[in-house]
């Protein structure tokens, strides 16, 4: 467990460190770090695939995909919805929005919470619905602000559970499924990297070295998650998810982004929405823990 434990937080630490990393790029904007990322970190998870064991689900989709070539259609919509959000990840630190960003991950359990009872009839525990209450009143604080979340926020909150909503119904929700969104992705990486702005290069030397490296911090981290989530049960691997967003945002402060006065009440209701789930996590840890050991 400890060993997955540490696994899981090293893939959120390297997810922040990749936010950051990102700042350093420029020029290159957030289509051309999208595209080398995508370039560089398909075949290390091709590699990873083979190594494991686990390429036998590529093959079982692919084998689905040409029994049945419609799919492919659903597939692409599917890598379309994954591209917008690490397109989205790549952009954000390059343009102050960093916090926004951050905003959209804190809400999206909350948003995953509701998703999983109105689209699949899961039923809201008692805590769960004290949680949304927090959170509602954020979303009410930031309505009355702004009117509206900012676009940023809302990508990644409801654009998320959508993506995970169709990779359920058509079963790609694997390993297999993930390696076919990165191949499906792989056209539009190489038209952003072939559209982007080649003698960024020759003016900035460090990006040949800079580049690979955001491979290696991908690869890195797409890794350690994988390897944490067979190696933790599921209620513990959830929990440690919340880690990811709280990095996110001391980078954001990091990269000069601040939360304004009349936010802190959208902020603070959000987080303290995210313990409360926290809190249940715990408890329900905890539980199996002592049922194991009885």
């Amino acid at each position: 467990m400890y060993k997955g434990v540490a696994l899981s937080v090293l893939a959120s630490s390297l997810f922040a460190v990749m936010y950051f990393f990102t700042s350093l790029l420029k020029p290159l904007t957030g289509e051309e770090i999208f595209g080398w990322r995508m370039l560089l970190t398909l075949p290390c998870v091709t590699l990873f695939l083979l190594y494991s064991g686990d390429w036998n689900l590529v093959r079982t989709l692919t084998a689905r995909v040409r029994k049945k070539p419609a799919m492919l259609g659903a597939m692409l919509l599917s890598a379309a919805l994954m591209s917008v959000q690490l397109w989205l990840f790549m952009w954000a630190p390059l343009h102050g929005r960093s916090l926004e960003v951050s905003l959209g991950y804190f809400l999206l359990p909350l948003t995953m919470i509701l998703t999983g009872r109105i689209v699949f009839g899961e039923h809201l525990s008692h805590l769960q619905k004290i949680a949304g209450l927090c959170a509602l009143i954020g979303v009410c604080n930031e309505l009355l602000r702004l009117g509206s979340f900012s676009w940023e926020t809302l990508v990644v909150a409801l654009g998320y559970p959508v993506y995970f909503i169709l990779r359920r119904k058509l079963k790609t929700d694997n390993l297999g499924g993930l390696w076919w969104d990165m191949l499906l992705m792989l056209p539009l990486a190489l038209v952003f990297i072939w559209r982007g702005n080649p003698s960024a290069l020759e003016a900035f030397p460090r990006l040949y070295v800079l580049i690979p490296v955001l491979g290696a911090i991908s690869a890195s981290a797409l890794v350690s998650y994988i390897l944490a989530s067979r190696l933790l049960a599921f209620s513990v691997f959830g929990l440690l998810s919340y880690v990811e967003p709280v990095l996110l945002v001391g980078v954001a402060l990091l990269l000069g982004e601040s939360i304004q006065p009349d936010e802190w009440i959208t902020y603070l209701s959000i987080w303290g929405a995210v313990m409360v789930l926290v809190f249940e996590g715990a408890k329900h840890v905890m539980a199996q823990r002592r049922r194991t050991s009885v």
